[in-house]
């Protein structure tokens, strides 16, 4: 969650109403169908990317699932029911074009009692889960944590917390919680006393915490794999091991980076040993950096990104997070994002995972939606899936494509069904019941929720969120950018313009949607694999790329529409080249229907040039 918010003052009130898709299937549960034979591919990580089994790089877009699992009122589990989890799932691909979520469990729920593994808490998580491997969604999951645990804080306090089980509070004898004058809830991380020597002991393994927490850890891990078939264990991605990591207090002499390299890098180091031992030895350790790394305020960033960790290897994800503090403060950003506004933040996290030798993923990113700062979710969303699309600000991508950088992989916070219509009795507290926005600490984040009948429904723009983008490259990816034409209020933003010097693929594109993929050819067989948006009917999707020039693309070709697996109603779009070592483009874009025959001729000479020139 976004404890980036430490220290800077705001009021939340509430946004505008939700958003639903026109022409999208209904969010409910089906059985997997659809598939194709790679579908069901391990991950692994090669070469700095995520790959699957037909060497092809994956990108991983979704959502964390979910904040909920922070409250009591569905005992630490994502969803009430499994029946909830499925109706999530099919919602998450078929409105929020999502192929991944970050699962999250509870340390408290999985050893409520010391050195008692709760086997039932374990196996209604994993059916939960399940819910997302049988909608063709990948899972990496996490032992989620925030302010170390909610046994700190007092029933009538302001703030709550997750994470640890309150026999581990118990062994700490910590002082009472107080956060002094706190704005938000973050700034118990560096305020509050009791966090922060709860915090320290952990990394300290003070009253054997973290030896507890170790091995609860593979008993888990253990009993997921256990509890599914190859099959959908093959669908786990890996696991994140602690969210967040901070180090409450700093020993004498001891920096940021010091703590990174003493301490929290060993503990990753002996996680990752709990995988081998748990029988995960070919998925990796997402792991987390200091959390204020890649602070967007200078006052509160700290030198970190494991830099003294070596080359982190296939065995390990560089896993980081980003929330644009200043546009939360309501203060130090007083406008809205712009074009390009996080180039240069998601570049810092392209340019560490390659000099760690490793895949990135940006695992949790998000705004408020409430609030006296909600006016600026448009855009700094908008902003912030444009940086993970590409390194290159739109006014820039046509001029320097080859600049892009890699496709990072992302989930967004938060996908929570029960958004404001929670009740949760705050740290135990029946007359401090919360019910509205994600009753945690008065955030309001969560992109989905159920209407009053029962159905999910978007609470953010649906072209923002259910967007197209290269779900598998066959080869290496050279290029991509995604003009969504997202809205802010009444106003469209279109931050790539098709340049004038491309007069025939501006007019084809018209004011429509467009993405563009660059591509070098691999040695496998597979397609490369775009997910296809609702607003993206095969009807009026129009392809020009170098493997073929289509309107209406077929189900079969190198080029063609295919459903995604898991019966979501989700489509793809697939993109089959016979070379190896080649550059080939495709130009995707729902402006036009039926296309005249010459207009397209023009297009793709033009896009034939462009590539040549700039490949």
């Amino acid at each position: 969650m976004p404890n980036f918010w430490a220290r800077l003052p705001a009021v939340l009130v509430v946004l505008c109403g939700s958003l639903t898709v026109a022409g999208a299937p209904p969010a409910t549960a089906a059985g997997p169908s659809g598939s194709l034979w790679f579908d069901g591919a391990p991950l692994t990580v090669r070469d700095g990317r995520f790959t699957d089994g037909q060497g092809r790089e994956v990108v991983l877009r979704g959502y964390n699932v979910s904040g909920e699992s922070k409250l009591a009122e569905n005992g630490g589990l994502p969803f009430a029911s499994v029946a909830d989890a499925r109706k999530s799932a099919t919602a998450l691909r078929a409105l929020g074009g999502g192929n991944a979520v970050r699962f999250l469990l509870s340390w408290a729920r999985a050893e409520p009692v010391r050195g008692q593994v709760d086997t039932a808490y374990l196996t209604a998580a994993t059916e939960q889960l399940r819910a997302f491997l049988d909608a063709g969604v990948r899972v990496h999951l996490d032992f989620h944590q925030d302010l170390y645990s909610r046994h700190l804080f007092d029933a009538g306090s302001w703030y709550t917390g997750d994470g640890a089980p309150e026999w581990a509070v118990d062994a700490g004898s910590y002082p009472r919680e107080s956060c002094g004058i706190c704005f938000f809830w973050g700034q118990n991380i560096t305020q509050n006393a009791a966090v922060r020597q709860a915090q320290y002991d952990f990394w300290h393994n003070a009253h054997g915490l973290q030896d507890a927490f170790l091995a609860t850890a593979q008993a888990t891990m253990d009993h997921i794999r256990r509890h599914l078939s190859a099959e959908e264990f093959a669908g786990i991605a890996g696991f994140d091991p602690y969210n967040e990591p901070y180090a409450g207090d700093y020993d004498s002499g001891q920096t940021s980076r010091t703590w990174e390299r003493d301490l929290l890098w060993p503990f990753y180091v002996r996680f990752r040993a709990r995988m081998d031992a748990a029988g995960w030895q070919d998925k990796p350790a997402f792991v987390e950096p200091n959390l204020f790394w890649n602070a967007n305020i200078s006052a509160q960033r700290q030198e970190g990104g494991l830099l003294d960790a070596g080359p982190l290897g296939p065995g390990y994800v560089f896993d980081t997070h980003f929330y644009d503090q200043k546009a939360i403060s309501g203060i130090l950003m007083w406008g809205k994002a712009a074009d390009g506004q996080y180039a240069a933040d998601f570049a810092a996290v392209r340019d560490r995972a390659s000099a760690a030798g490793t895949a990135a993923v940006v695992s949790e990113f998000g705004h408020p939606l409430s609030g006296t700062v909600s006016d600026k979710a448009p855009t700094v969303l908008k902003a912030m899936y444009q940086a993970l699309d590409s390194g290159r600000a739109g006014a820039r991508w046509w001029t320097d494509p080859a600049a892009s950088g890699p496709v990072l992989s992302g989930t967004q916070w938060q996908w929570d069904l029960y958004s404001g219509r929670h009740h949760e009795p705050m740290n135990g507290n029946p007359g401090k019941v919360l019910t509205a926005k994600d009753a945690w600490n008065d955030e309001d984040l969560s992109a989905v929720r159920l209407d009053g009948s029962g159905n999910a429904t978007l609470r953010q723009d649906a072209r923002l969120l259910d967007r197209l983008y290269p779900g598998a490259t066959a080869g290496t990816t050279l290029a991509f950018t995604y003009e969504d034409r997202s809205r802010d209020g009444s106003t469209t933003l279109t931050w790539n313009p098709v340049p004038a010097s491309l007069p025939h693929v501006a007019e084809l594109v018209g004011s429509g949607q467009y993405g563009v993929l660059v591509w070098r050819s691999g040695d496998g067989t597979a397609p490369t694999e775009l997910h296809l948006p609702a607003s993206f009917p095969t009807a009026a999707t129009t392809v020009v790329s170098d493997l073929g020039t289509v309107s209406a693309p077929p189900a079969a070709g190198p080029v063609a529409v295919v459903p995604e697996p898991g019966g979501t109603g989700s489509r793809r779009l697939l993109l089959t080249d016979a070379d190896s070592g080649v550059p080939h483009y495709a130009l995707v874009t729902n402006g036009a229907t039926a296309p005249a025959p010459d207009l397209l001729t023009a297009a793709r000479s033009e896009l034939a040039a462009w590539a040549a020139t700039r490949f």
